[in-house]
């Protein structure tokens, strides 16, 4: 189900997941737009048991969580950190559906809290924003340490028999492996453009190095998030230079 919120972030919105049916986990309820959550209280309006399943707080992913709960009586289930969650999930533990367990897998970088959620019965990934249905980037710089993260979480993934991976905005990924690697290759080219543009520049800030790395070629309005994805590549950097 998708919420009705399309942006250059979420692509066509932000996509909600049911798993179960009479025990069914409702996975990221989304933003807290009405249309949406009337229709995921009427999808699980016959079922016996209902959960709420964050897979990090972002307010597109959790922002009807609240009005949700209420509307359902579901139990929250998610990561620390997360508003409103009851009962918290560290890596590999399950929520159980009638439909098979749904297994955490803390997958940071995106958030440092970031769980994805593997449906091991189907092969399946419930990916958040681990990944996304187009292209081969997503939002990595909200932390320190966030991009060492998110290539481990990367590597954390390939472990796993995923035959098919759905993320939060856009399609359903098929040849996950493949997948992986692509935006594993997209963050490593970016790392090596910081790499090549900090030589000689060793103290510049990102604003400094903005035009050598990105140049002209950025949507209109990305330009800011841009400059914090700039800014948490050059601390990689540096922080690997360091050791």
């Amino acid at each position: 189900m998708i919420a009705g919120n399309p942006s250059a972030f979420t692509l066509d919105g932000t996509r909600t997941f049911l798993v179960g049916k009479d025990k069914v986990a409702v996975i990221d309820p989304g933003p807290d737009v009405a249309d949406h959550v009337r229709a995921l209280v009427s999808a699980v309006r016959d079922a016996s048991e209902r959960m709420i399943v964050l897979t990090h707080g972002h307010r597109d992913h959790a922002g009807a969580t609240r009005e949700l709960a209420d509307a359902i009586g579901a139990a929250v289930w998610g990561p620390e950190g997360v508003e409103h969650v009851g009962h918290l999930l560290v890596d590999g533990d399950a929520v159980e559906t009638d439909e098979g367990q749904l297994v955490a897998v803390h997958t940071p970088g995106h958030t440092s809290n970031h769980l994805c959620f593997y449906w091991p019965e189907r092969r399946a990934l419930f990916a958040g924003d681990m990944l996304l249905g187009r292209g081969d980037t997503t939002w990595v710089a909200e932390y320190p340490g966030c991009v060492a993260d998110y290539f481990e979480s990367i590597e954390r993934l390939r472990e796993l028999d995923i035959s098919v991976a759905y993320p939060a905005h856009g399609p359903p990924l098929e040849n996950v492996a493949k997948v992986l690697d692509r935006f594993a290759r997209h963050r490593r080219i970016r790392v090596r453009q910081v790499e090549h543009a900090l030589i000689g520049h060793e103290d510049a800030t990102p604003e400094q190095l903005f035009e050598i790395v990105y140049g002209g070629s950025l949507p209109k309005g990305m330009e800011e998030p841009a400059r914090l994805s700039l800014a948490a590549l050059m601390e990689y950097v540096r922080g690997r230079d360091q050791t």
